[in-house]
């Protein structure tokens, strides 16, 4: 294994991971630190909710390609020969996990960031893209008929979790399904504040049809 080359792709994913997109774009284009607004999260979610369709839309895909991108450098560590085949699930994991991190700690936001669900997303499209397939379908449908983004994103998770249970979906490797478990806990416990103001009554919904 060539572990400065590995340790270097590790900081990558993690400095990926960091980009703070959700922030920039508030500051650039509206003037504004997204964090002292909506849920005070920088993340897709709260831009969604405090900008509009169209800037969340944006950061989302930006924080889906920044998942995704950390996800792969485990391909260049596999092509450069600084890792074996078959290190390459847990190295996917983690660099995914490293982006994850680096998006809920960003160090170029004075580690003030979102809950990393689109982060996560794009971690698990590189891994599982059939698997993630199918779970974004499932967070759509949710969203269109809730429209709580909060909601949609647990439901999606926890049909990750389950799906790999079944035959078409099960994974070669058993810690890809136990990761899929814990991240359902994760999501789960990361919106405990969403959960509380869902079953109040006060979660906030998104604009599917609005202009904004």
């Amino acid at each position: 294994m060539n572990f400065p080359g590995v340790l270097g792709l590790l900081v990558a994913a993690y400095l990926l991971g960091s980009i703070p997109t959700a922030l920039w774009v508030g500051q650039r284009f509206f003037g504004l630190d997204i964090r002292e607004h909506g849920s005070g999260n920088a993340g897709a979610t709260n831009t969604f909710r405090v900008l509009g369709k169209k800037p969340g839309s944006l950061v989302m895909a930006v924080d889906v390609l920044k998942g995704w991108a950390a996800t792969s450098l485990a391909q260049v560590m596999l092509g450069q020969g600084a890792i074996q085949e078959d290190q390459l699930l847990y190295f996917q994991l983690g660099c995914g996990v490293l982006a994850v991190l680096g998006h809920i700690y960003p160090i170029f936001a004075g580690f003030r960031g979102g809950k990393g669900v689109a982060t996560v997303l794009g971690m698990m499209l590189a891994i599982a893209p059939l698997t993630v397939g199918v779970c974004l379908l499932v967070f759509l449908i949710m969203l269109f008929i809730w429209r709580y983004v909060s909601l949609s994103s647990m439901t999606a998770g926890l049909a990750f979790a389950l799906l790999q249970l079944l035959p078409p979906f099960r994974p070669d490797n058993s810690l890809l399904l136990i990761f899929g478990f814990v991240l359902a806990g994760l999501l789960i416990y990361t919106h405990r504040a969403n959960i509380q103001r869902l079953l109040a009554g006060t979660e906030s919904r998104v604009p599917l049809f609005g202009r904004r």
